[in-house]
Formats: C-alpha cells, structure tokens, sequence
C-alpha cells in the first residue's frame, strides 16, 4: 500500500508527458537550442579568424541563458497550462481520486525534465554547428581542443540556477486561465534582464539570475546559483501548496 502514493504520481507525470506530445512543447523545445546552433553556424562562417573552442561555446551559453532560456521557458510553461485552461479540464482533473497536488507537481517536473532536454540538446549542437561550419570555412575554423566537460559544467549550472524563473513562469501560467499574464511576464522580465544586465538587482530577479552564471565574479555566480536553485525549490513547494487550496482558476 506504501507504494500507491508513488505509483498515482508516476502515473500523473506519465500523463502529463503524453499530453506534451500533442502539443507543440516538444517542438519548441527543439527549436530553441537549434536557433542558436544555426547562429552559431552563420556566425562561423562570415568569421575571417579562428577562436577559441571555449569562447564559441561559451557564447552559445550566453546567448541561450541571456534570451533564449526565458523566452523558452515563458512559451513552454503557458503552452503546458493551456492543455487544461484551454478545453476548461481542471474540474474534472481535481476531482479525480488523487492528491490534488499532484496534478501541479507533475506539470512542474515535466516543465523542469523539458527545459533540462533543451540544456542537453544544446550541448549536442553547438559543437556539432562549429565542426561543421569549420570544415566549410577552414580558415575560421575553432582553434584548440574541443573540452565538453565546462561546457556541460556551466550549462547544468544554467539550468539550476533557472529553477526559480520555471517555477514563476508555472505559476502565473497556472494561476490565469488567459496565457496573456503569463507571456506579458515573461516578456517584461525578459526585457528587463536584457536592459540591465548589470544591475545589482540582477542576482534576485529570476530571468536574469541564468546569465549570472557567466559572471566574471566567482562569488556572484555562486550566489545567483543558490538563490536559483534554492528559491526554485521554495516556490515549487508554494506553488503546489496555495494552487492546491484554490477551488476555481480564473
């Protein structure tokens, strides 16, 4: 019997990643890591000098933490909410036999499992996108050697410290039943971070506490990460707790 809690839940998040196979979430999150390797490939080709293989890579970082991870992360969040705001389905969901926090749990996992695909897909085609550019444009081909392991070092320290903009992203998507407040955040925060990227407010606001992770200063990439990660999980943990206490979603 102590193994039923556990089952209904694995069972919620199995569900919610059919229903992400029927929208357009799996194509985003392909999409998004793609842009960036075709920029990358471009890029490669109008350069007239080699770089380095870190400074290639490590701009690919930027670009997916500074832009493309929050404008992802907004489209993906209110794409998985509108699976049940748009065909109105919540009623029926929260009267099913189950935790009610469950429903809201398992969302949160899918949101964190598909931003974490995006992660490791750039991975794959960045240094993919420079080879292949390299071999058309010889003579601005990446200079040294191909090191994997920052790389995937600093993107994983991308996608801990972006827990806390998933979980705020979820929330807005989830508590309105219109994607408009949810987008209009996404966007403004988005902007924001984009405008004052070197605002000491930019270790507490969640859209940009990412790109901190490229900071020159240790100690404040070491901090954002925590206050990502750490302030993620809290929020997750409210997030299922006051969306579990509402009775209507409006």
């Amino acid at each position: 019997m102590s193994n039923v809690p556990a089952s209904r839940f694995t069972t919620s998040v199995a569900v919610e990643f059919h229903k992400l196979r029927r929208s357009l979430a799996l194509l985003l999150v392909v999409v998004a890591p793609l842009l960036i390797a075709v920029f990358d490939f471009f890029n490669l080709l109008r350069a007239d000098k080699p770089m380095p293989w870190a400074m290639w890579l490590q701009s690919a970082a930027a670009i997916w933490a500074f832009f493309m991870l929050p404008m992802s992360v907004t489209a993906l969040t209110a794409l998985m909410a509108q699976a049940e705001h748009g065909p109105r389905s919540w009623d029926t969901l929260r009267a099913l036999p189950l935790p009610r926090w469950h429903l809201y749990a398992a969302k949160a996992v899918c949101a964190l499992a598909m931003v974490l695909a995006m992660s490791l897909l750039l991975a794959a085609l960045i240094p993919l996108a420079i080879i292949a550019a390299g071999i058309a444009n010889p003579g601005a081909a990446a200079a040294g050697t191909l090191q994997l392991a920052p790389f995937l070092f600093l993107l994983g320290r991308i996608f801990l410290a972006a827990w806390l903009l998933v979980a705020v992203q979820l929330w807005m998507a989830l508590r309105y039943t219109s994607f408009v407040p949810a987008l209009a955040l996404g966007i403004g925060g988005t902007f924001f971070a984009v405008v004052a990227t070197s605002a000491r407010a930019g270790v507490v606001l969640p859209w940009q506490i990412p790109v901190n992770q490229l900071a020159s200063d240790p100690a404040r990439a070491d901090l954002t990460l925590v206050l990502g990660f750490a302030g993620g999980v809290i929020a997750f943990g409210l997030l299922l707790w006051r969306m579990s206490q509402r009775e209507v979603l409006a």
